[in-house]
């Protein structure tokens, strides 16, 4: 016996994302494996989109609970004149729910198309970098607070109509009412428990009890014309501002241009560093990015400049590592900011420069900095770039990390382990 629950109600207003948010969480594994398909089909600059995946049907089966039958059956089919028990019976050939489309048709075997679903593009990006984070990102001393919000502060007497607090504008209205009602009603009373000795002694003419009616009027005058609701109840919802605490993070990104990378290897460079803006775009809305390009002299650039000019040269990396730590030194200082850097290059550098640059990296910059990676994007040997950085990654495991990059695919695995969320 199948039992069916059939809800009849009415869907509450946003159901709908209820459930399909319900749906990727559910579903996750199997969203975040079609979304790592889907990365290796597009390019990078189309990674800022949405996607529709295909779910295989089995994966989203839902259990069903069933009356067994208990016990050993033995049943006889009637009509069975090809199969005795212990036969093997052939698979069937073609259909079978494989969904090639090829051969001819078959009346045996059945399946299941896959499930189509279409993520958003902030849903997209939201598996794309689930699980990365800036490593060791801390709350540091805040020097300038540009970030507030309002917070309910009690209640004033002035303000906007779009404030007005109904339920204590009203309480205020009736306790004022009472308070200057209260002494008109204790003599109306009065006068009315008098009106009523008058009028069985004496005739309704009387000029004794026409004075108390008189009175009594006058009273009920008073009364009506204290205000239902006076400008002095009027009370309005008040919102201050509040600092909020956030999060100061300032991310460099260095890039060699010198003759030895390469218009692939370049292009290499400049995907990774797209991608990471992208990552701290999405991620952190306070954060600042320091574009620093270098051959033999160093030099900030723009955003449009760093992942856009051909300017060229020879290498000396110390003159990147140089000009980072005199920006920190004069805009950065490392109390109040994160600071993280990335560099990417070849590795190829003048050799008498190699020890310097690991000299200005483990003396300098890396105890001001929470996190600095250096990717070398050569499909060769190492460079000595790589070997002296080699010499600092045990002596700053955790604020130090090193991958080296051969071609496209490696981008985004390398950006990934690079940049996992550690515990």
């Amino acid at each position: 016996m199948t039992v069916r629950i059939v809800d009849r109600r009415n869907d509450s207003k946003n159901k709908s994302s209820v459930n399909r948010s319900r749906f990727i969480r559910r579903f996750k594994g199997q969203i975040r494996k079609a979304v790592s398909d889907a990365i290796n089909k597009r390019g990078l600059k189309d990674l800022d989109e949405g996607e529709k995946i295909g779910i295989p049907g089995k994966d989203i089966d839902e259990p069903q609970f069933e009356h067994g039958r208990g016990g050993v059956w033995d049943a006889v089919r009637p009509g069975n004149d090809r199969f005795n028990a212990g036969d093997q019976v052939d698979r069937p050939k073609g259909g079978g729910g494989s969904g090639s489309g090829k051969g001819q048709a078959s009346n045996e075997g059945e399946g299941l198309d896959e499930f189509v679903f279409t993520l958003t593009k902030d849903e997209f990006l939201d598996i794309f970098f689930d699980e990365m984070a800036l490593p060791n990102l801390v709350k540091q001393q805040l020097a300038q607070i540009e970030q507030f919000k309002r917070t309910r502060a009690g209640f004033v007497q002035t303000g906007v109509p779009t404030n007005v607090n109904l339920t204590r504008t009203m309480r205020g209205a009736a306790g004022r009412r009472v308070a200057i009602g209260g002494p008109y009603l204790s003599q109306l009373r009065a006068l009315e428990k008098e009106l009523a000795e008058l009028r069985e002694k004496l005739p309704e003419d009387d000029p004794e009890v026409e004075r108390v009616r008189k009175e009594i009027t006058k009273l009920r005058a008073k009364i009506d014309q204290i205000p239902f609701v006076d400008t002095f109840d009027l009370r309005y919802n008040n919102r201050v501002k509040t600092p909020k605490p956030s999060t100061q993070a300032v991310m460099f990104c260095l890039l060699d241009v010198s003759g030895s990378m390469d218009e692939g290897r370049k292009n290499v460079a400049k995907r990774f560093f797209m991608l990471l803006y992208l990552f701290l775009n999405r991620n952190y809305e306070h954060i600042e990015v320091v574009f620093i390009r270098h051959h033999t002299v160093a030099s900030e650039v723009s955003e449009e400049d760093f992942f856009t000019s051909r300017e060229s040269g020879g290498t000396v990396v110390s003159s990147a590592l140089t000009l980072m730590h005199e920006i920190i030194t004069a805009r950065y200082p490392s109390s109040l900011w994160n600071i993280y850097g990335a560099q990417a290059s070849d590795g190829d550098n003048w050799h008498d420069d190699s020890p310097r640059c690991r000299e200005i990296l483990g003396n300098q910059i890396l105890e001001l900095t929470q996190y600095f990676a250096y990717i070398e994007i050569t499909d060769g040997p190492p460079q000595n770039l790589w070997e002296e950085y080699l010499k600092l990654q045990e002596a700053h495991a955790g604020r130090f990390a090193m991958q080296r990059i051969a071609n496209l695919a490696d981008i985004y695995p390398v950006f990934r382990e690079l940049f996992k969320r550690r515990a």
